[in-house]
């Protein structure tokens, strides 16, 4: 795919992050765009920042979807050829995801069921709607964001992230099972894996979200909650949170935790969005984003074994990856 000019792109995820960057990049090199998300104000504000900056003839519309719900999911694509006045889409962007649930035994079969569909049943529901439009484009291309967790199933020492990782896997897995099946049976069609390290986004406020209240908005107990006495422990010992620290300290640490990973984080969203869209220009497959995710992929690939022995994985490297949910 040489030129996005004159195509259109349905990107899921677009109320922040890469998602609206993505929407935004395309807009402005002449694709028109259908964007969803489960923010309606979030995902109208990217539509019409990415109007703002569209050539002439390109259309920008902003849709509500929860992609865990395949309900949604239907009635996004029917808004989009109804709305755009097409019968194919060209381009398929499966990027909604937040995180939670890190833990498979203590954190509830609520939440991570919730993360684990978000991340994994968004994905499936959004290929199963949009496949036949991409086959009638006759030049289609299905990208779904996986993360460096879709190859690398933890955060580092005391950090697990089951649900997310899970997903994350089943997405890498599922992308590279189609490369065959549509090669053979749908050659119109060609499917990408895109794996972000850490990419500066709103995905841990997200993720807050997904699971109940924002921080701000969170009472004494679900702070106390969401930072158990044993994590408010091992916090102090490190020295990020005071050892009597009371609920509004627990409250503006999680608030500052959300705003530090997007704000000093070593890839923008607008910098993943850049190396995606020239990924899929190009015809690769495999995107990594980040040197972060490049330096993990080549460590766990020399050495699969050590995957999980963090001193030996990275050992030679001078500092390993910050912990923290590496995708937006």
């Amino acid at each position: 795919m040489d030129s996005f000019s004159g195509k259109l792109a349905a990107v899921t995820g677009g109320g922040s992050g890469m998602g609206r960057e993505l929407v935004r990049q395309l807009a402005a090199q002449g694709c028109s765009v259908a964007t969803c998300d489960w923010h309606a104000d979030t995902v109208a504000e990217t539509a019409a920042l990415a109007q703002a900056d569209a050539p002439h003839g390109v259309r920008v519309t902003s849709h509500v979807c929860d992609v865990s719900d395949e309900a949604h999911v239907l009635r996004f694509r029917d808004e989009l050829l109804e709305q755009h006045g097409r019968d194919h889409v060209d381009l398929v962007f499966s990027n909604a995801g937040h995180g939670g649930a890190g833990s498979f035994v203590n954190d509830s079969r609520q939440d991570w069921e919730r993360t684990f569909a978000t991340d994994w049943w968004g994905v499936y529901y959004c290929a199963r709607a949009f496949l036949p439009l991409l086959i009638a484009s006759g030049d289609g291309v299905l990208v779904n964001t996986s993360s460096v967790n879709g190859f690398w199933a933890a955060l580092g020492p005391g950090l697990p992230n089951t649900a997310y990782a899970t997903a994350k896997f089943a997405v890498k897995g599922f992308t590279e099972a189609l490369i065959e099946d549509l090669r053979s049976n749908a050659p119109q069609v060609r499917v990408a894996v895109v794996m972000p390290g850490h990419v500066g986004t709103n995905i841990l406020a997200n993720s807050f979200r997904a699971h109940g209240p924002a921080p701000e908005d969170m009472s004494d107990a679900q702070l106390e909650e969401r930072i158990p006495a044993e994590a408010r422990a091992k916090l102090a010992q490190a020295g990020l949170l005071a050892e009597d620290a009371s609920a509004g300290e627990l409250r503006q640490f999680l608030i500052r935790m959300s705003n530090e990973f997007r704000d000093k984080a070593p890839v923008t969203a607008a910098q993943a969005a850049t190396i995606i869209l020239d990924g899929v220009r190009a015809g690769a497959w495999r995107i990594l984003v980040g040197q972060d995710a490049e330096m993990i992929d080549a460590a766990v690939r020399a050495k699969p074994e050590a995957a999980y022995d963090y001193a030996e994985l990275f050992s030679g490297i001078r500092q390993a990856p910050a912990a923290g949910t590496p995708e937006g």
